[in-house]
């Protein structure tokens, strides 16, 4: 059996906060119907390709978005994995641009979405996000997957595993990363290929 194991990671649909440019983090947001459209869409972008099975974070956009995809490729979600929820941001949740949110930052913290007051670590959430996948990967060696998460979980966890920058991730946009006894490679990135040569080892 190949000790390849492929993973399609999929950022779930648009929510109602999403779109409100709010931040979610850990907060339980639901789909709206954009959402659902865009995870309609997203099953067209994977019937190209052959998979196996689809997990998904506990959270109900992640779950919903599966639940729609799955019933469009007539594939099985096989579970949640708490693992992959979307990143705490505490008190940063719920909150846009403005001055409650800057008074959250930490002094001299990274800018951006980085730096909150109570939020968890970028670090814990590359750590829990790579964890999860090479789980995935020893227990279905060869298996092509679906994984069906969250934008930052799986922005930081492919910075992580690649040890290079990568863009924000677009709701329900197709990302495909393949494991081996390698490294970790980058085949697709927002829909769109990437270029060869981003092989790098496993830490």
């Amino acid at each position: 059996m190949s000790s390849t194991t492929t993973f399609a990671l999929i950022r779930h649909g648009q929510t109602d906060w999403n779109a409100a440019l709010r931040i979610q983090g850990h907060s339980d947001i639901p789909l709206n119907d954009t959402g659902r459209g865009q995870a309609a869409d997203a099953v067209g972008h994977l019937a190209a390709q052959e998979w196996d099975f689809i997990v998904s974070s506990p959270l109900s956009r992640a779950a919903e978005t599966a639940d729609l995809i799955a019933r469009g490729l007539g594939l099985t979600v096989t579970g949640r994995i708490p693992g992959i929820v979307e990143r705490n941001y505490g008190s940063a949740e719920g909150l846009s641009a403005g001055p409650e949110l800057d008074a959250l930052r930490v002094p001299g913290g990274p800018t951006g979405i980085g730096g909150f007051h109570g939020a968890e670590t970028e670090a814990s959430v590359a750590d829990r996000g790579v964890e999860a996948l090479q789980l995935l990967a020893r227990n279905h060696p060869g298996a092509r997957i679906i994984v069906v998460t969250h934008g930052t979980l799986i922005r930081l966890t492919l910075m992580q595993a690649l040890e290079k920058p990568v863009d924000t991730i677009r709701n329900a946009s197709l990302n495909v990363v393949v494991h081996d006894q390698a490294g970790w490679t980058l085949d697709i990135l927002n829909g769109e290929p990437v270029p060869a040569g981003n092989l790098l080892p496993i830490n």
